[in-house]
């Protein structure tokens, strides 16, 4: 006789009680016969607690004591949570009642499928698909992400290209659902990062483990995106700049490091200048913040190489040329017509 795996979804909220009052009741829908809803809370402000304790008696509640921001509110949230599988669920994602099951069917099927994401598509657009993931995330050899369905600011619509289920490089934090001793065997995300791409870091120490990740086509959700803190936001871009270069100086092979990072930084000061037109020096000021950040967690040792690492082009869900080649030089914007065929 087998048993269904039990799953946690679980919400991380910060001031979020207009998302929870909005999308908890889709989620509290979900059609799964052995799963428990949390809401993890990360010493909010607003009256989050107060009105999950008066309307969704039903969910389960954990109060941090401070804003430990993504990475570290998870971390501590799921380490009191007993479950096979873990979902890691944005308060802003409406989800459709099936939604969950063929991604614990896929996830069921080998050992070595740790973690995968459903199709995520925009709520406000959801003929297009959402920024945060799309239908699956992937990576240039430079370290810049993308994903199926969104390549840097360009959207696809979904016309059932990406209905199938297929290996990918890292699944959204928006809509994560990770088997519990994949995650921990990895050491959970790296609270380091505090919010924004700690999930691309934390799939690619999985792999580097011998586990694997996939987009299940066959599910689909709806993501607002932005609900914290909104594309463009100085906060933001300081986190994905300082964020990237420590997942590469943590990841990559010392061969592959010794001329990538530097490159990379490099361009990152050309993005800089490119935008000096539009938001001024504001823009370099961030960059400025975000490298010295960086290079200080390195001299200090707190940035910690993993232990196993792998070219990067030996890992599913790698571009092995340039993404900002494509689309800036030779105007492929499209990942099903042009990326992953270049």
């Amino acid at each position: 006789m087998t048993t269904t795996p039990s799953v946690a979804i679980v919400i991380l909220n910060w001031n979020g009680k207009s998302f929870l009052e909005q999308f908890l009741p889709s989620v509290l829908a979900t059609v799964y016969s052995n799963l428990q809803v949390w809401v993890a809370d990360n010493a909010s402000t607003d009256d989050s607690v107060t009105f999950l304790q008066q309307h969704f008696p039903q969910v389960q509640l954990i109060c941090l004591k401070k804003n430990w921001g993504f990475a570290e509110g998870y971390n501590l949230a799921l380490w009191q949570i007993e479950s096979d599988y873990y979902v890691l669920l944005n308060s802003d994602v409406s989800v459709e009642p099936e939604w969950l099951q063929p991604i614990i069917d896929w996830l069921e099927k080998d050992k070595t499928y740790g973690a995968a994401q459903p199709k995520i598509r925009s709520y406000h657009q959801p003929q297009f698909f959402e920024y945060a993931g799309a239908a699956g995330g992937w990576i240039d050899t430079l370290g810049y992400p993308f994903a199926r369905g969104r390549v840097l600011e360009n959207l696809e619509a979904d016309a059932g290209q990406y209905n199938h289920t297929a290996p990918i490089f890292w699944a959204s934090g928006a809509a994560m659902v990770v088997k519990r001793k994949a995650y921990w065997d990895c050491g959970g995300l790296d609270a380091g990062f505090f919010a924004h791409q700690e999930e691309i870091d934390l799939c690619w120490r999985m792999q580097l483990q011998g586990y694997k990740i996939f987009c299940v086509g066959q599910s689909t959700v709806f993501h607002v995106g932005g609900g914290t803190l909104p594309r463009g936001a100085s906060q933001k871009t300081f986190l994905n700049f300082r964020n990237n270069l420590t997942m590469l100086a943590k990841n990559l092979p010392t061969v592959e490091l010794v001329w990538k990072l530097p490159l990379r930084m490099g361009l990152d000061w050309a993005a800089g200048v490119v935008q000096l037109r539009t938001v001024g020096f504001g823009y370099l000021k961030v960059i400025l913040r975000a490298h010295v950040a960086f290079t200080q967690s390195w001299l200090t040792g707190k940035l910690r190489r993993s232990p196993r690492r792998k070219p990067l082009a030996s890992l599913p869900g790698v571009y092995r040329g340039s993404i900002l080649w494509q689309v800036m030089v030779r105007g492929r914007k499209n990942f099903s017509r042009g990326i992953k065929e270049a």
